[in-house]
């Protein structure tokens, strides 16, 4: 069975089961901050413990932001160490925003973090000396889903992260589509926009798109999209319009995708996903309106939370650190 706890905040950590090639120390890179714990294998391997998660400011200095979150990467590190002496890293995980090369262990493109080709995994793993796994957020935030959260035992999954924008990652066959670093990027895929034309999905279907809709169309503030969906149940027009045009925009890349790929599971996350069956519900009907002999995809909510990019940070470290034992 998969076991997930989070004592964030804990320091020490004395049981015997967690020194060894389990134990990693996950790193997940924002735009904001950076998010950094220690992750350790369940005793027969099939679950993971997150301990001593911390929150730090993402060092952004001017042309050189891949260098900085390197050497504070280096300095957590050293700090996780001291704070837990009883537990041996076998390997550290990062995962990063943008486009990565993850074989490549490079970060190839990131418009809010301002690098460039910058190569992580041979700056990290000369610095560190360990084995050091690299990936996408939200794609090494899909596969711990896959592995160990909601679409465990699944093999054709959808994984969307609808938050200010949104965010994707695919699984076909059981194996995660990478593209060279380009799958997923399902929030800039084209669909029809209300009045005519193609936008992006994000622009329509995101959190973040669905209050400044309403607050275009109204002159109102609002301050989320909660605050409109609560308002189109209460029957308020405009916010209706909205939340209709976000469920269109969201299931015709959920119909593509089934289309297209054979998703069989739609993983839903992110501060929208909160909504619960009033956009689960929506999404599945009007789906079904969009498909004709194709199955019906499982819509499912994200399991592992806010640290489902530590954990599939850990993973892969993980399994660079199984190779090199």
């Amino acid at each position: 069975m998969n076991t997930l706890t989070n004592h964030a905040g804990e320091t020490g950590v004395q049981t015997p089961e967690a020194a060894g090639s389990g134990v990693v120390l996950a790193f997940d890179i924002g735009g904001t901050d950076m998010k950094v714990g220690i992750v350790r294998g369940g005793p027969s391997g099939d679950g993971v413990e997150v301990v001593d998660v911390q929150r730090h400011p993402t060092p952004l200095e001017a042309g050189r932001t891949g260098e900085s979150v390197c050497e504070r990467i280096v300095e957590l590190t050293d700090e996780y160490r001291a704070a837990h002496p009883d537990l041996v890293i076998s390997a550290v995980g990062v995962t990063v925003p943008g486009i990565v090369d993850e074989d490549a262990g490079i970060g190839i493109y990131s418009a809010n973090l301002g690098w460039k080709d910058f190569p992580f995994t041979a700056t990290l793993t000369e610095s560190l000396g360990l084995p050091v796994g690299f990936g996408h957020d939200v794609s090494m935030a899909g596969e711990a889903e896959f592995r160990l959260g909601a679409a465990v035992g699944k093999t054709d999954v959808l994984i969307l992260v609808i938050g200010t924008g949104i965010a994707g990652a695919v699984l076909c066959d059981g194996n995660r589509v990478a593209g060279g670093g380009y799958a997923g990027e399902i929030g800039h895929a084209m669909v029809p926009a209300p009045g005519g034309g193609m936008v992006i999905l994000e622009s329509l279907g995101s959190a973040g798109a669905i209050a400044r809709r309403y607050t275009e169309a109204t002159g109102s503030a609002v301050a989320g999209a909660r605050d409109v969906l609560t308002l189109a149940g209460e029957g308020d027009a405009a916010a209706k319009t909205v939340w209709n045009d976000a469920i269109d925009a969201l299931s015709f890349s959920i119909a593509q995708c089934v289309s297209i790929l054979g998703t069989e599971t739609v993983v839903l996350g992110g501060g929208l996903s909160m909504a619960g069956p009033v956009l689960f519900e929506a999404l599945a009907a009007r789906v079904d309106e969009m498909l004709t002999f194709h199955r019906r995809p499982e819509y499912v909510h994200a399991a592992l939370g806010e640290n489902a990019g530590l954990i599939g940070s850990a993973l892969k470290a993980r399994s660079l650190a199984g190779k090199q034992a």
